[in-house]
């Protein structure tokens, strides 16, 4: 009984992806996948993707629900590199550049995001995904109207405007994945640096949520009733989580950012949200709590299945089906996180 309660308690979903990533890794070798590219792909996209589903925790403790305005973020990020490209840092300076210019750019949308939350409690959800939306589209205008001049972003025929897809060579690509990086065989890389970045971010926020404001943050979001009964002021702890969540994903994109080697604009930001979101929910988290373990399994969980399914059965199938592939599997394990957050809710 007590092993069924835990297994009840992990959840059949998560064991039973949990067990389809291995048997995906037990039949690689047996049809010409690389054990070592496939796992290195793996572990570069768990730190691509890692802080970018820590941000859905601090909204998730206060009762905010999941973050699918996490495109303000994003785009706070998307500010911060480009002019970082445009004054002309490059290297760590370039990276930690970006880092310092996109967190006032994140502040300011997070807190405008949560001004507009407080108002709409127990809607936040829906809310959040259209302001996501509305802000990546008028974001899509910006880009063409800003004042950007750098000849290694701007469109060449015209000398103005962003371009779609902004080369990082240069700059700070790869910075923080090849920082002591181990090298294996011609095809296994550990991003070290960008791996002990994510752990370091995962373990602030370990730190941050066991403190005083953490453990109000968490109130607020498992009994409101208690925390305000105990001078808890939960419209502020709702408004720190939002704008940290913001934060978080704005430091986030300039990771995958730098592991991606491009930065992506226009329309590029409008779903980011929603593998994220999976992946959180994957891992356990539910709608008002989440840990920094939901973080890790639900990470690899996604990520692993979206890496070895393509691989495998093109490899079987002998024909290259790989993004259709993705996408159905993508978008697959979204629907099942959203109606997993819809039973949890109840």
């Amino acid at each position: 009984m007590n092993i069924k309660e835990k297994l009840l308690d992990f959840g059949w979903p998560r064991l039973i992806i949990a067990g389809f990533l291995v048997v995906l890794f037990i039949m690689a070798p047996f049809v010409d996948v690389s054990m070592s590219a496939s796992l290195s792909d793996i572990i570069n996209r768990f730190g691509m993707n890692g802080l970018l589903v820590l941000a859905m925790v601090p909204m998730i403790q206060t009762g905010c629900g999941l973050n699918f305005g996490l495109s303000l973020g994003v785009i706070g990020g998307l500010l911060g590199s480009t002019i970082s490209m445009q004054i002309g840092l490059t290297g760590w300076a370039g990276l930690f550049g970006a880092m310092a210019i996109s967190i006032p750019f994140a502040v300011l949308l997070g807190w405008l995001y949560s001004l507009l939350l407080n108002r709409v409690k127990g809607e936040e959800m829906t809310i959040a995904m259209y302001v996501g939306f509305a802000a990546v589209m008028l974001m899509s205008i910006m880009w063409l109207v800003l004042p950007y001049n750098s000849n290694n972003m701007v469109w060449g025929y015209e000398g103005k405007g962003l371009r779609t897809t902004i080369t990082l060579d240069g700059f700070w690509g790869k910075q923080l994945s090849n920082f002591l990086a181990i090298r294996i065989g011609q095809n296994f890389v550990f991003p070290t640096g960008m791996i002990l970045f994510v752990v370091f971010c995962c373990f602030l926020m370990w730190i941050f949520l066991r403190s005083k404001t953490g453990t109000a943050m968490t109130a607020v979001g498992s009994n409101p009733d208690y925390a305000r009964a105990s001078g808890i002021n939960i419209n502020k702890m709702r408004s720190t989580s939002i704008i940290m969540s913001t934060v978080i994903g704005a430091i986030g994109i300039l990771v995958y950012q730098q592991s991606f080697g491009f930065i992506q604009l226009y329309a590029a930001p409008l779903y980011m949200a929603f593998p994220a979101v999976a992946a959180i929910l994957i891992g356990g988290a539910s709608i008002n709590k989440a840990s920094i373990v939901n973080v890790i399994i639900g990470t690899i969980l996604f990520q692993g299945i979206l890496t070895m399914t393509p691989s495998v059965i093109n490899s079987v199938l002998q024909t290259d089906m790989s993004e259709v592939i993705r996408i159905v599997l993508s978008n697959g394990m979204i629907l099942y996180a959203l109606t997993r957050k819809s039973k949890v809710t109840r």
